[in-house]
């Protein structure tokens, strides 16, 4: 299979041709259709996640037809269309075995436990708990956008922050995730605050559905910014990017008991941010982590995007080829694209 290989961390990727996985007794092999270029990729091209071992394929947000099925795989065939979320479970432990699959106590994640989508063909294991059938209607690029940034802040905004139709929703970063999260909160009925330091993701956040922006490079006090805007305070607020300064200010721009939901990954020299936390105690502040999404929980997502109320495919920006995504790779550090790019062409 032709694959995307890195054996050096911060080296230039290389597109080799790689030898077809096979499936495990409850596992399947995918044929990839799709598959988004996400940050999280390049953390681990950086060396910032500890699970991965070199040499190494990376990839995790995906979606195709199963290419081949192991013998103990009950719900799915060869020829399914499917997608799988970026966080993947045993089944069998206890967090998986009350539903969260997305803190599974052995959890593995393509691109990172192991390697992952940016090839022809990538294996998943334990198919009958972490595959995703996929609407017949639904595109396979569209598929490939939900499976990190998209249902990461479905259930961000859903689950962890119960975001409720009225509410002030502030969003801190205005990449896949940021934006994902404006369009849904939107579609709950909520009031979303689109932060960012480019006017050009600024616009586009407001056509999917922002009531106001803030230019955080403009804005010398964000926070205050969004407390004026709302008249006290977000309800809840989401750090989509993952930075020291983005935390902050998505914690010190919230109402009293309000809820702040941690997605951009802090990793490196910024794992350990500064916090508010006399304002945490004093207004008895909700503060959550969100890591993904239980392929269970695909079901209410894909009902809301087959109804219309979701369009996740309005946020897809460019359509790429597996050799145009090595040098976008080592780029998205500094990357001012909008929208996802996804990899189409192998």
């Amino acid at each position: 299979m032709n694959a995307m290989y890195y054996d050096a961390f911060e080296k230039m990727p290389e597109i080799r041709i790689l030898p077809d996985p096979v499936p495990t007794e409850n596992g399947v092999v995918i044929k990839v259709e799709a598959t988004g270029l996400c940050r999280s990729d390049w953390h681990g091209w950086m060396g910032h996640d500890p699970d991965i071992r070199l040499p190494h394929v990376p990839g995790h947000e995906l979606a195709g037809t199963i290419a081949a099925v192991g013998r103990g795989v009950l719900r799915y065939k060869t020829g399914d269309r499917v997608t799988v979320p970026f966080v993947s479970g045993c089944g069998r432990c206890f967090e998986c075995r009350s539903g969260n699959n997305q803190v599974c106590e052995a959890q593995f994640q393509p691109g990172f436990t192991h390697w992952g989508s940016f090839a022809e063909y990538v294996a998943i294991d334990f198919a009958d708990q972490n595959l995703v059938h996929l609407p017949e209607d639904m595109d396979f690029a569209t598929a490939a956008s939900l499976g990190c940034r998209f249902a990461t802040s479905f259930r961000a905004l859903v689950d962890q922050a119960r975001v409720k139709g009225g509410e002030w929703v502030a969003v801190h970063g205005c990449g896949g995730v940021g934006l994902s999260a404006v369009m849904i909160a939107a579609a709950l009925g909520a009031n979303p605050i689109a932060i960012d330091i480019s006017e050009e993701k600024l616009a586009f956040a407001q056509k999917l559905g922002a009531v106001a922006t803030i230019n955080g490079r403009a804005t010398e006090d964000v926070a205050g910014a969004v407390r004026d805007i709302t008249r006290g305070g977000a309800h809840v607020s989401l750090d989509a990017l993952g930075s020291p300064v983005t935390c902050f200010n998505s914690i010190k721009n919230q109402r009293r008991r309000g809820r702040h939901v941690q997605v951009g990954l802090m990793l490196a020299e910024h794992a350990t941010p500064q916090i508010p936390m006399a304002q945490v105690i004093g207004h008895e502040l909700e503060i959550y982590g969100s890591h993904g999404m239980q392929a269970w929980r695909y079901e209410a997502m894909l009902a809301m995007i087959t109804a219309g109320q979701l369009k996740p495919q309005e946020l897809i920006g460019r359509q790429i080829s597996l050799e145009e995504a090595a040098p976008a790779l080592a780029a998205m550090d500094g990357a001012t694209e909008l929208g996802i790019s996804v990899i189409t062409r192998f």
